[in-house]
């Protein structure tokens, strides 16, 4: 996972500190992973409660195995290999494993954006406004959306939440997030392409609808926990995908 604002936990300098046990490189690495390891195993387990508890197992496996990293990948790549390891065993035990699901599968019919919303040479009857246009900063507040978009995500099917997690949040390339969720490439891109569907829908309807007008959530949404403030730059790299959208044939 090579994303510009990861590469800092991947510096020797930072490597060296988590092996001395240093409190606050610790803490770091916490703030900056916990939210999606606990995301992307509660679409294995199916359990939001229980992925809490892998990824507290996880980090103190982390704690004792530092030592034996080796650098061979990125350090957000072995926490998600471990916690992603730790959830299959778990959810195995407890037979509450998540499959996945394969093109074939139950989700195989599923559109991204409804036809109607194209014309019959598969053009956009009204292309999505850029993401510059919106000035999220004026319609709502740069947390607030933050949290809509964690709503929308913790919402979706396991599959779409694990691959968006991996993709769009944590900047993973596809050849990691199909070896991570041991999918194929085909299954990546499809769940990806209808993740971030409707994740987009959610944005136009808070962005163009009554939702924008809405007064700002008292605290976090639904079930999700409250998130590090993230800077506007980071919410346009997560929604980088709203700007021009592949036209779509039927």
């Amino acid at each position: 996972m090579a994303e510009t604002g990861q590469s800092e936990f991947d510096r020797p300098e930072f490597l060296a500190l988590l092996r001395r046990g240093d409190g606050g490189a610790y803490r770091r690495l916490i703030r900056r992973f916990h939210g999606s390891l606990v995301g992307t195993a509660s679409a294995i387990i199916g359990s939001r409660a229980q992925a809490e508890e892998v990824v507290q197992d996880a980090w103190l496996a982390v704690f004792s195995g530092i030592g034996r990293f080796e650098g061979r990948s990125s350090l957000a790549s072995w926490l998600f290999a471990i916690v992603l390891n730790r959830a299959r065993t778990r959810a195995s035990r407890e037979g509450r494993l998540v499959a996945l699901p394969t093109l074939e599968g139950g989700e195989g019919q599923e559109r991204a954006v409804p036809l109607e919303r194209f014309v019959p040479d598969g053009h956009w009857t009204e292309p999505p406004r850029l993401w510059d246009e919106l000035d999220p900063e004026r319609m709502v507040a740069g947390k607030q959306l933050w949290a809509h978009v964690q709503e929308a995500i913790e919402a979706l099917p396991a599959g779409q939440k694990a691959v968006i997690i991996l993709r769009d949040i944590e900047a993973a390339t596809a050849e990691e997030a199909c070896d991570l969720l041991a999918i194929s490439p085909e299954n990546q891109r499809v769940l990806l392409h209808r993740a971030r569907g409707k994740v987009r829908r959610t944005i136009e309807l808070l962005t163009d609808g009554p939702a924008a007008r809405a007064p700002a959530p008292a605290g976090p949404v639904g079930p999700v926990p409250a998130a590090p403030r993230r800077p506007r730059g980071d919410l346009r790299r997560l929604l980088g995908w709203l700007l021009p959208p592949v036209p779509a044939r039927a």
